[in-house]
């Protein structure tokens, strides 16, 4: 167990850390871009059609979840690259699992903005 007192200065630098993730994030990860431009997109569009409480609760939810997703599916394939950079067939496996939850995630997101704007941009119609 950690007996290190609790102190301010270190949990500012957890957030650090947890910045310095993000960045590399996006520096060495294409799709994360992706997935931030797909998000930028969303965010205006709900500006502009002036989504409610709720509508923006949702978006915010699956745009986290995927980022969230597409962080931890980072992580495990940089760790498995580091433990065995040789093909192996258990880390692919896992790769694999965790892209897919990226691409579930992505596909949740998209079902959640077409709920919400389809019958807003109709309405626009």
């Amino acid at each position: 167990m950690n007996s290190n007192k609790f102190s301010l200065k270190s949990r500012f630098g957890s957030f650090k850390f947890a910045m310095n993730g993000l960045v590399a994030l996006f520096k060495n990860e294409h799709n994360s871009r992706i997935h931030l431009l797909a998000a930028i997109v969303t965010i205006i569009m709900g500006i502009i059609v002036k989504l409610n409480h709720y509508e923006w609760s949702l978006l915010i939810i699956v745009i986290g979840i995927v980022f969230l997703s597409e962080l931890l599916n980072s992580s495990i394939e940089s760790l498995a690259d580091h433990i065995n950079p040789e093909w192996n067939e258990l880390i692919m496996r896992a790769k694999d699992y965790s892209a897919a939850a990226v691409l579930i995630s992505a596909i949740v997101a998209i079902v959640v903005g077409c709920l919400i704007f389809i019958p807003k941009l109709l309405a626009l119609i």
